[in-house]
């Protein structure tokens, strides 16, 4: 039960930064979304965040996904 809870806590606080920077350096269409776009995109960057982390460092790497 505590490893859920931390993984979900490391989620919630990766994805705040990545719905702001990330998303938009992963897919370049993502840079206009709305809050809304934001809003419904955050709980599957929290459930998928080590997943998502792999894909925003490889973007700012080398600038592709």
């Amino acid at each position: 039960m505590i490893v859920l809870v931390i993984y979900g806590a490391a989620g919630v606080l990766f994805a705040i930064p990545f719905a702001f920077k990330g998303a938009g350096a992963v897919d370049p269409a993502a840079k206009g979304g709305t809050w809304g776009f934001r809003v419904l995109t955050f709980p599957g960057v929290v459930a998928l965040w080590p997943c998502m982390l792999v894909k925003w460092r490889r973007a700012a790497g080398d600038g592709q996904p």
